[in-house]
């Protein structure tokens, strides 16, 4: 359908796909209308149109599903689109918020009165994520070895996706066989840093970890990403640094399907998060996986 994503740098506070918008150009006036855009959505999903079946810029807004779904983005397009698929219907869905009559958005108790008082079924994000989990899994353990790191002798676990050659690490300090209260680090790759900054966290952040003869680091490579991606994102000064840190760990806990499934193939089932503050991080719970406590760095 030629659906262009509207922005090349998506710095959204989800990192929702959005894609230029479209009205559908047969049978449709301004576009704006219920009508008008119910027609569209309509033939969004009709596999007879094409892209010149519609006008762009328009007013309805196609997303974009993550491959992997809800266990590799726990969002509500990915969601909808996973819906689909097990109910055994084409990959496509719309999605809407629900709305008080003040304008706010329904949240909770106020969704469930909802449900109930117009006889839907109510699934949450976390149900599907659980289901899936149980259904299937998508991380492939392809090699182990040991290692020296400067917490001491520890082992490198390799995965990656059916979709995705780039390989992510888990490396396990001492027996973590019981699964229960294990310290773990989840770390989006951030080359500049890592490499090359001078906070060296993850190297006391393995120190430490060497010390208690237990601990896991889980880190998630960003792949075609890239450098020049990951310093756009850094940061500056004042205000808006707290802003851009909680917006860029927002974005990559909507994302944590893939830590949490290197988590459980580990066999782990409670974790002290080691984090540089307290967060809820979406989905998680969908998993299997309990937040034990957070150790703040």
């Amino acid at each position: 359908l030629n659906l262009a994503p509207m922005v090349a740098d998506n710095d959204s506070a989800h990192t929702t796909a959005f894609t230029v918008s479209v009205d559908f150009k047969h049978g449709t006036t301004t576009g704006i209308s219920a009508d008008d855009r119910t027609l569209t959505v309509r033939n969004l999903a009709n596999g007879n149109v094409g892209p010149s079946d519609f006008v762009r810029p328009g007013h309805i807004f196609p997303l974009i599903a993550r491959e992997g779904g809800v266990l590799m983005r726990s969002g509500h397009t990915e969601a909808a689109v996973d819906l689909c698929k097990l109910a055994g219907l084409p990959p496509v869905g719309v999605i809407s918020e629900l709305v008080n009559d003040d304008g706010t958005v329904k949240r909770g108790p106020q969704v469930q009165a909802f449900a109930e008082e117009h006889g839907l079924k109510q699934v949450s994000v976390a149900d599907l994520i659980a289901y899936r989990q149980r259904k299937e899994t998508l991380v492939q353990r392809v090699a182990c070895s040991d290692i020296e790191t400067p917490g001491g002798k520890a082992q490198a676990f390799t995965y990656t996706l059916p979709w995705d050659s780039m390989h992510h690490l888990a490396v396990v300090f001492g027996d973590i066989r019981d699964g229960e209260d294990v310290p773990v680090r989840l770390h989006p790759e951030d080359v500049v840093s890592d490499v090359f900054g001078t906070s060296h966290r993850l190297d006391t952040i393995m120190k430490a970890m060497g010390e208690r003869r237990r601990g896991v680091i889980v880190y998630l490579r960003e792949g075609s990403v890239g450098v020049a991606h990951q310093e756009r994102k850094r940061p500056v000064s004042g205000d808006r640094e707290d802003h851009e840190e909680a917006r860029r760990r927002e974005n990559e806990w909507r994302e944590i399907g893939l830590g949490a499934q290197i988590l459980k193939d580990l066999g782990i089932s409670s974790i002290n998060l080691i984090a540089s503050r307290e967060r809820h991080y979406v989905g998680l719970e969908g998993f299997g996986i309990h937040i034990a406590k957070t150790e703040i760095l």
